[in-house]
């Protein structure tokens, strides 16, 4: 009995112990290890279909930026952040749209950004474009990228959506600047960039979100563009989360109407 005893208490842990690893280790298989290739430049992404995939019609994409720590060439890091919440079943069915994460390599930026640090490395200046460069980034090859899938009809160019975290958060600025026709609403999460660019994408709808308490990128990032912004009259939502650090995505990805507040954009 004693026996039995304990190896039904042996199961139990065991059954614990492989629930909290998939909770930490989600399972991303379903995401598709693609390659963007562009005279020689190379953009490595995952890519997760629409539920119910129907290859004879377009669908809505959303792209997603990740941050400086998931730079690199593995095509996998990246999704270690908000890859799991297009993952969710009820999200899936409700809203099929095509979902890519690219990878930003090493020693890149999804734009061009000029930091100075100080002696401990951390960044206490930082010099953003205007928008009107088109050197050969990240960020730009992810433009190519959506191109091509909207040409040859995969992707519904009403309905492309951009966001992004941090390092991300700073592309997804960017890339508003330089091509703000291409999306049909935005959601940067504790990101900064060169506010006079505002009113270059300022008819795009925009869900800004930002730790009160970011130690990283400061919030007065987030809070500069809200303020640009509603004075050009944009469509404009702010959620800054008090005594947050600067993980402010998992609150992002937590809001309930995150993905039915983007799917309620389409561009005209």
């Amino acid at each position: 009995m004693k026996i039995r005893r304990t190896l039904a208490v042996l199961l139990i842990v065991q059954f614990f112990c492989l629930y909290a690893a998939a909770q930490t280790n989600p399972d991303f298989s379903a995401y598709s290890y693609e390659t963007f290739i562009h005279n020689g430049d190379t953009l490595r992404y995952r890519m997760l279909e629409p539920a119910g995939y129907d290859s004879q019609k377009p669908y809505p994409l959303i792209v997603f930026l990740h941050g400086s720590g998931e730079r690199g060439a593995d095509n996998a890091a990246q999704l270690l952040h908000g890859g799991s919440l297009f993952l969710k079943d009820s999200l899936r069915q409700r809203f099929p749209t095509f979902v890519i994460f690219p990878q930003c390599p090493q020693d890149s930026m999804w734009s061009s950004m000029k930091v100075t640090r100080d002696s401990t490395g951390k960044a206490i200046k930082r010099e953003f474009s205007d928008g009107t460069d088109r050197q050969a980034t990240p960020g730009l090859l992810v433009k190519l990228l959506v191109d091509s899938l909207i040409k040859i009809e995969k992707v519904n160019s009403k309905q492309v959506y951009l966001g992004g975290l941090s390092l991300g958060g700073i592309g997804t600025y960017d890339l508003l600047a330089r091509y703000p026709k291409m999306w049909a609403a935005a959601f940067p999460i504790c990101g900064i960039g060169n506010v006079s660019t505002a009113a270059k994408f300022a008819k795009v709808p925009l869900w800004i979100f930002h730790g009160g308490a970011d130690n990283v990128v400061p919030v007065s990032g987030s809070r500069d563009y809200v303020e640009a912004l509603k004075k050009l009259k944009a469509d404009v939502k702010y959620s800054e989360y008090p005594g947050v650090g600067h993980n402010s995505w998992d609150n992002a990805f937590a809001e309930p109407d995150l993905l039915p507040w983007l799917f309620s954009h389409k561009r005209k």
